[in-house]
């Protein structure tokens, strides 16, 4: 982030020159899923920049996701976005990895069993039934964000929480992040979508990766 120094009482002292909301840097979180915009806003929002998603943008495009990891899909959204847009540019790819799937859903999360076709509640209907008569319900959720158009490499960060799945929604679904309703992490008393804003953002998946990226937008 780029500093000014002003001479003061014979000292130097920092000023942040993005403080005005007219100068804000605009950065591009790249998605549509309107519930992973708001997860790492959520971290984000008190930095000095501008955040818009895609659908602030009127983006339709979207880029096929063939990377084999999260962080080849993140990368590959991110510098796809930010060649489209020309704005810096954020983007996270995640999934849940559950133990007696083989670590199955991974990178394909979204797009398992019931596909992308389905509504977020059929989708969790589907993947519930699926795991209805199993004993262990552990699972993992990993996160990796790229940030991209900030400097001349690609930067990654990541995140993961572990935990169980329920046999139900113990709270509300929240739109585009079905599974924040049945996933009980570790020593955590309520699933992501019944927790408090901040609790969810310090032990979350995203919420780790997110927090990861904010230092490095601070220092830069």
């Amino acid at each position: 982030m780029k500093v000014k120094l002003l001479f003061l009482s014979k000292k130097y002292v920092k000023v942040n020159t993005l403080s005005s909301r007219n100068d804000m840097k605009k950065i591009l979180i790249a998605t549509h899923n309107q519930g992973k915009f708001k997860e790492l806003l959520e971290v984000l929002e008190d930095l000095p920049f501008e955040f818009v998603s895609l659908n602030d943008l009127n983006v339709t495009q979207d880029t096929e996701e063939t990377g084999s990891t999260y962080a080849e899909n993140a990368v590959l959204k991110a510098e796809f976005f930010h060649k489209l847009t020309k704005l810096p540019t954020i983007a996270d790819d995640s999934g849940i990895e559950v133990t007696v799937l083989g670590n199955e859903l991974g990178v394909k999360t979204r797009r398992w069993g019931a596909g992308e076709k389905a509504d977020d509640k059929e989708w969790l209907e589907f993947f519930l039934d699926r795991m209805n008569d199993e004993k262990d319900r552990s699972a993992r959720f990993i996160c990796v964000v790229a940030a991209k158009g900030f400097e001349k490499e690609t930067k990654t960060f990541e995140g993961e929480c572990n935990g169980n799945i329920l046999h139900r929604p113990a709270s509300h679904i929240e739109p585009g992040i079905p599974l924040s309703s049945v996933f009980l992490p570790f020593g955590a008393k309520k699933v992501f979508s019944a927790l408090t804003k901040a609790k969810k953002n310090a032990i979350s998946h995203r919420g780790q990766a997110a927090k990861k990226l904010k230092e490095y937008l601070e220092n830069l």
